[in-house]
Parts: structure tokens; sequence; C-alpha cells
């Protein structure tokens, strides 16, 4: 009771030495700084403000660096959170006790990032994500693209279309409609060679042809390569890495050129899908046939679906305590 009768004093004192103050800035900004301080040491001798204190560590988790793993080569980092103590406070203040859905969060950020690791292919995301992507590789099957893409735009998902170069320059109005529909647009070489195979030269003239016949037809320059059957080795990484771009693999295969029964593929994905899952597909008809399924399956287990750079991404999802100070599930998409 002295504390606060003492502080009451000062900002009394403080309000008085302002009226004579007004042409002085500098004893203005004096003021101001003295009432900021003394309204901090009220607020840290609350009791709710403390009670936030005390209870904040038990909400947040730690930033997860990305790192090299022995087997899935580059993981990306994934954010930390912790409790916005300030911002939780004044939410709180006016019910004068602490309401857990009033919590305000906060991310926090890794120590090493995806692009501080040398170049390696990336198979996942982060196993603490739940967010899966598509990784559709397409050189050809233009008749099953349409239904793939209604399918997708009637769950109000985007995904990664990885294209092949000489497809794009054969076939620039469905680039277009790929783009126009919001996916993301990946490169997946030029002509579908065994990049594992060829020269240095060959490797960068794959990728850079594969680039520049996609920026001329949908103004996009891709961050995320894929090679074609997935044949690569460490001069392909090497040399996308050159070019601004990042290997990328898969963590669960459709197998869906073996054309095999729609509902087969499903269950195989789904007994499969996991955290940061990377989900290889090519516009096949038991993929066209078996999209719809796929999908409703996968958010039933949790996941959400969203493209490469959204799965490789630091960002959090709303997944558990969520940022807003809400506890509840991840969205639909």
């Amino acid at each position: 009771m002295k504390k606060r009768f003492i502080h009451f004093f000062v900002f009394g004192f403080i309000v008085i030495l302002s009226f004579g103050a007004v042409q002085n800035p500098f004893t203005l900004n004096y003021l101001g700084q003295l009432k900021g301080e003394s309204e901090m040491v009220l607020k840290k001798e609350d009791s709710l403000y403390e009670e936030i204190v005390a209870r904040a560590d038990s909400y947040s988790e730690p930033a997860r660096d990305a790192r090299i793993d022995r087997v899935w080569k580059a993981v990306p980092g994934y954010n930390g959170i912790e409790v916005d103590i300030e911002a939780s406070y004044d939410k709180m203040k006016k019910l004068e006790q602490f309401d857990e859905k009033r919590l305000v969060f906060k991310e926090t950020s890794p120590n090493v990032h995806l692009d501080d690791l040398p170049p390696s292919p990336i198979y996942k995301g982060n196993e603490h994500k739940p967010v899966v992507a598509f990784l559709v590789n397409v050189a050809w099957g233009n008749e099953y693209l349409p239904e793939m893409l209604k399918t997708l735009k009637k769950h109000e998902l985007h995904t990664t279309f990885f294209l092949d170069g000489s497809w794009v320059k054969n076939n620039p109005n469905l680039a277009i409609m790929l783009k126009e529909e919001g996916h993301e647009i990946g490169n997946h070489a030029y002509s579908h060679p065994d990049m594992s195979k060829l020269t240095a030269e060959r490797i960068n003239e794959e990728i850079q042809k594969t680039n520049s016949v996609i920026e001329a037809t949908i103004n996009v320059t891709p961050k995320w390569f894929a090679p074609p059957s997935g044949s690569f080795n460490q001069a392909v990484v090497d040399h996308a890495r050159n070019q601004g771009m990042h290997t990328i693999l898969w963590s669960v295969d459709t197998v869906d050129w073996r054309k095999p029964n729609s509902q087969e593929m499903v269950n195989r994905v789904l007994s499969k899908v996991h955290n940061g899952a990377m989900i290889l597909m090519h516009p096949t008809e038991p993929t066209a046939q078996g999209l719809d399924s796929l999908i409703t399956g996968i958010k039933e287990k949790g996941y959400r679906i969203g493209t490469v750079s959204e799965v490789l991404s630091e960002e959090r999802v709303t997944l558990g305590v969520t940022l807003n100070g809400n506890r509840g599930t991840n969205s639909d998409n």
C-alpha cells in the first residue's frame, strides 16, 4: 500500500511539473519517460501481470534450427513461439484476471536458416510443422490437368507444379492457367533428362533454359528445382543453388505413373503422410480420380495442404496455441 501511495505521489508531482514545462520539450520528454517508468513499475506489481509472467514459459516452444540430417539431408527450421507479455496484459487488464484465451503470442526465429546450409537436396519440411505439399511434375498428362485443377479449386487449395521447359513452350496456355489459378511454379528441367549423367554445361542449360521459358511465358522465376525422375548428384544440387534454386525431392510417392487403382493410391499416401511431407504426383488418371479423396483424408488426419514454399517456410501454422491467443485446430487449407 505504501508503494502504491509513493507511485501516485510521484505521478501527481509529474503532472504538476508538466504545467511549467510546456515550453521545454526536453523537460516534457523526461517527464514522459518518468511517467512510463512509473506505469511500468505499477504494472509489474500487479498480480495479474505477475501471473502472466509466471505462466508464460509453459506456453513457449523453442525455435528449431535448419539442419543437415543424416538421412533427410537439408531440413528447414521452424519458428518458436512465446507469450507477448505486454500485449497479453493489455488484453486482460479490464477483466482483472487471467484468461488463457486472451493470451497474445509472437514468433521467435531460428538461428540457422535453410539458406545458411550448404547446398543439399530437400526431401521434406520440418517434422514439427503439420503442413504437407503436393509436388505435381508436369511433362505430359494434359488431359488430366483440368480435373485436378477443379478438385484443388473445390478445396480452395494451392500447391506446386514443377513444369518441364519444353512442355511450357508447347503448352503456354496451360502454363498460364496454372499461374492464374494461383499455384506455385517450379522448374522440372527442359527435356526430362537424367540429370545425374549430364555435364556441368548441360546441367546449367537444362535449368536455365526452363527458367527462361517460364519467365517469358508467365513472368515467374522459379526458386525450386525438381530433377526428373528424382535423378541427381551433388553437381546438380550445386548448379541449381548457383542459379538461386533449391533442389526438391519427396518423402511420399503416389507411384501414380504405374497407374494403380485410385483408392489404392490414396490409401498408400494416407498410410505414409507425416508432418512436412512432400507428396510426389503427376497428371495421371489415378491422381485425377483419387485427388478429392486424398485431400479429404489428409485434412481428416489434421494436416494443412499448401505449396512447397509454405511447407519449407519457418512460419508457424495455427495448430494448438495460436498466435492470436486461442487454442484450436489447424484450418482446412
